[in-house]
């Protein structure tokens, strides 16, 4: 089963900006910490990634994923499903865009992430905290500071 996470965080930025920067896959490694290579393998109509691979550091090594992106909902939101890994065997989230009420935009982040190898449960935890925490933070600084 895997373990949901989801976090919040309000970004000085329009939600339409916010979703142009997590759109902008392949400028990911200039932005997302530990994020080492990211290769697109397809497109969708509008030119968009749809199938893509990371390579990324994780528990001290080097990790493998290819994700399947859905802009179903854009600009509202992104979503992806991971298609195959070899650290996990899920790695499915969203990033969702609304305008927050005091202005700048809540951006919510929502992972699951399922394993290839039993971790204790703590250190599984800390690693999904850590995960999206730098995922929202990242992209908080990115938007800000290209306004």
């Amino acid at each position: 089963m895997a373990d949901q996470t989801i976090e919040r965080m309000v970004v000085d930025g329009s939600p339409a900006r916010c979703f142009e920067v997590v759109a902008d896959i392949e400028r990911y490694p200039e932005w997302v910490a530990d994020l080492k290579e990211v290769h697109v393998h397809e497109r969708d109509g509008e030119g968009r990634p749809s199938l893509v691979s990371f390579r990324a550091g994780a528990f001290g090594r080097s990790t493998s994923y290819t994700l399947v992106y859905d802009y179903s909902e854009a600009p509202t939101e992104l979503r992806w499903v991971q298609r195959d890994g070899d650290l996990t065997s899920r790695l499915d989230g969203i990033y969702r865009f609304a305008p927050a009420p005091e202005g700048g935009t809540e951006v919510t982040y929502q992972l699951a992430v399922e394993l290839r190898v039993p971790l204790p449960g703590f250190i599984k935890r800390r690693a999904e905290g850590n995960i999206i925490h730098a995922a929202i933070r990242d992209l908080k600084a990115r938007v800000e500071s290209t306004l």
